[in-house]
């Protein structure tokens, strides 16, 4: 299984006793498992950017009703970029849902997508892809259409240094390439306050931060954003008001 894949991104235990692991790119990213909740029980979920699949397994073992992975797969341009390596596409995201006999969905489509779907979603991953789209606003409000009432989108983007939480709403572009070495999809640096802010042009969400961690030199947040629990409009019939 390990051969069949090309190029693994994620980091997966095949065989823990025998110290059995995909050799994934991402290692690094145990610093995003502390804002994970340790039960999904009864939720249904979203994994936007899924690549292969990590967050929407841990979510399935975790208790999950229904997980819904969805990728547009232009992770096989950046992967060529960066390291010369050709994908098709799911490949290893297949491989696992095969070893795990694993019930979550994958959907080859872009994250815009999501908002011609009619399915809401109490709990949506969005590691990583924030800073990586063209239009992070138009992410959001598309995500925040199909969260459920109550839901929380958990976000994990590229930051900016020295960012303490201030109200000064950063927003930053990078040269391309000055991220990472041959990575030409960074196109955004947000400040806490700068998605705080897009947050609040979602439809009045707000953005909590878990944390700002400095990662092998590079800044990241990790944050969520809420939607607020509506109260129950009580009807009153008009034959009554007054009596």
């Amino acid at each position: 299984m390990l051969r069949s894949v090309p190029l693994w991104f994620h980091t997966f235990a095949l065989n823990r006793d025998q110290g059995v692991y995909t050799p994934g790119k991402a290692r690094d990213h145990g610093y995003r498992l502390a804002s994970i909740p340790d039960s999904f029980v009864g939720t249904s979920v979203l994994d936007v950017g899924t690549f292969d699949g990590f967050y929407s397994f841990l979510a399935e073992k975790r208790g999950a009703a229904r997980v819904l992975a969805i990728d547009n797969e232009q992770y096989v341009h950046w992967v060529r970029h960066r390291w010369g390596i050709e994908l098709s596409g799911g490949e290893g995201f297949r491989a696992i849902h095969r070893a795990l006999r694993s019930k979550v969905e994958y959907r080859r489509m872009d994250a815009l997508e999501i908002a011609d779907t009619e399915e809401r979603y109490d709990f949506i991953f969005c590691f990583g892809i924030l800073h990586r789209v063209e239009n992070p606003l138009g992410l959001l409000r598309a995500l925040a259409g199909v969260l459920s009432e109550g839901g929380r989108i958990l976000i994990e983007t590229y930051g900016i240094l020295g960012d303490a939480g201030g109200e000064d709403g950063a927003l930053r572009v990078p040269n391309p390439g000055a991220v990472y070495t041959n990575d030409h999809f960074v196109h955004w640096q947000f400040s806490s306050s700068a998605i705080e802010n897009l947050a609040a042009f979602t439809d009045g969400l707000s953005f909590d931060v878990h944390a700002m961690p400095l990662v092998d030199g590079h800044p990241r947040i990790i944050g969520t954003i809420s939607s607020p629990r509506r109260p129950k409009q009580i009807a009153v019939e008009t034959s009554q008001v007054g009596k």
